[in-house]
């Protein structure tokens, strides 16, 4: 995708509309709106509207245009506010945390309610929007955890899960393998199967939210940026890489992996970038048994956890490693995929999918997680500046949440809602 076309012109292609099996799959968690506990409502100060006064039309700069930042920068447009949003390379560009094709989406998170209440709201506004775009983003085909031994990360999800409407069903090896018969479960000691998780896609659905707040009346802007001197307790100008300033009432950093570098003071080690692969290998032309759907997502937890989705826009089978890589630097890194990690890839598609043993790698990508102290989100006020909202630390499960996320942080900016504990600056601590 090039930088170099006009952002905020509409493409002229006619998007894809829903067929009635996809629509229908997209209705089919419509009554979580009226049985989850709404993260947005959790998080919202007493007495607080839910929406802001559409007098308001403060000036607000949202830097980064991924998944936290675009869908920050949509929502605080809808609540009344004047909204600019400045990437460096654009939406769902190859250096961002939010570029590649697919991500999962999925509920299961070790027992933190906070975390099934996001992913529960994120799906409402995941399908309101495919509504509104008449383009599917969302592929609700299930996924499967495969458990070699502890399967803490998954049991005491099942509470928290069943209390926002979000089914997840535990299953035998025996069964799994009966259901999937090209899968293989040896070693394999619990299955779960989470039915309405699925993958989203994710260049595609920035490029989807960059377009809608162009159409809605954002402004969006291609530039590097730095932080203005403050005055006193508040930035007043961000100087963008052109030599111009860009001034504003408040500023919203949701700059991913560059966060410690605009801010290697507050932020420094606190969030890091690291080093991910990922591998797409190419199933037998003809062949059904590997498709989206007859497959479902897969995470396979031992002594790593790996994960793979299949299809991803005719990829083939996507294999990676969510473990924490090397410390890199995203601007500078190349990404050229390690023999290390595809001979990897190779054990677990052997593993689990023993039809695919000797497949062709067809594609490979090098991304980057921006990697917080403790795997949590950060979204907080910046210590010293009450006009400045840091919002990063995805550390690679934060896709999934963007349009919860990014309704939250609007109404933290706003004044709608309180910080909560999980994401406050003050619990993070440095890495050595």
């Amino acid at each position: 995708m090039s930088d170099t076309a006009d952002k905020t012109r509409e493409p002229s292609t006619e998007p894809r509309r829903l067929d009635r099996r996809q629509f229908l799959a997209s209705m089919i968690a419509a009554p979580l709106v009226s049985r989850i506990a709404l993260f947005d409502v959790a998080c919202r100060k007493p007495g607080a509207e839910s929406r802001a006064p559409h007098s308001s039309r403060d000036h607000i700069v949202v830097v980064g245009a991924g998944a936290f930042g675009g869908w920050t920068a949509l929502a605080l447009l809808r609540a009344g506010a004047r909204v600019t949003l400045v990437d460096a390379w654009g939406a769902g560009n190859s250096r961002a945390t939010s570029g590649g094709e697919t991500r999962v989406i999925r509920a299961v998170y070790h027992g933190e309610p906070l975390y099934s209440q996001m992913v529960a709201r994120a799906l409402v506004l995941w399908r309101e929007e495919e509504q509104r775009w008449q383009r599917q983003v969302f592929f609700p085909i299930g996924a499967l955890w495969m458990c070699a031994g502890d399967d803490s990360y998954v049991r005491p999800s099942i509470p928290p899960m069943n209390a926002v409407g979000l089914p997840i069903e535990e299953l035998t090896p025996d069964d799994a393998r009966r259901r999937y018969p090209q899968m293989g479960f040896d070693g394999v000691r619990t299955v779960f199967f989470e039915p309405r998780a699925g993958y989203l896609l994710a260049r595609l659905s920035c490029e989807l939210v960059r377009e809608t707040f162009v159409r809605e009346g954002g402004e969006y802007k291609i530039a590097l940026v730095r932080p203005g001197a403050p005055t006193g307790a508040r930035m007043s100008s961000l100087v963008l890489s052109d030599g111009s300033s860009l001034d504003a009432d408040q500023f919203v950093f949701a700059c991913g992996p560059w966060m410690g570098q605009l801010f290697p003071d507050v932020i420094g080690r606190r969030i890091v970038a690291t080093r991910q692969e990922a591998f797409f290998f190419g199933t037998p032309a003809g062949s059904t048994q590997y498709e989206p759907g007859t497959l479902p997502a897969w995470v396979h937890i031992s002594d790593r956890i790996v994960y793979g989705i299949p299809g991803n826009e005719r990829r083939g089978m996507k294999v990676a490693d969510d473990s924490a890589g090397e410390e890199v630097n995203p601007t500078t890194l190349d990404r050229a995929a390690s023999v290390t990690g595809l001979a990897n890839a190779r054990r677990i598609l052997r593993e689990r999918f023993p039809g695919l043993a000797d497949a062709p790698l067809v594609e490979s990508r090098v991304c980057q997680y921006e990697a917080s102290s403790d795997g949590n989100y950060l979204i907080d006020r910046h210590p010293a500046l009450a006009n400045v909202w840091l919002v990063g630390g995805g550390s690679g499960h934060g896709f999934k949440m963007g349009p919860a996320l990014g309704e939250h942080v609007a109404a933290l900016v706003q004044g709608r809602a309180t910080v909560h504990t999980l994401f406050a600056y003050g619990r993070m601590r440095p890495r050595p």
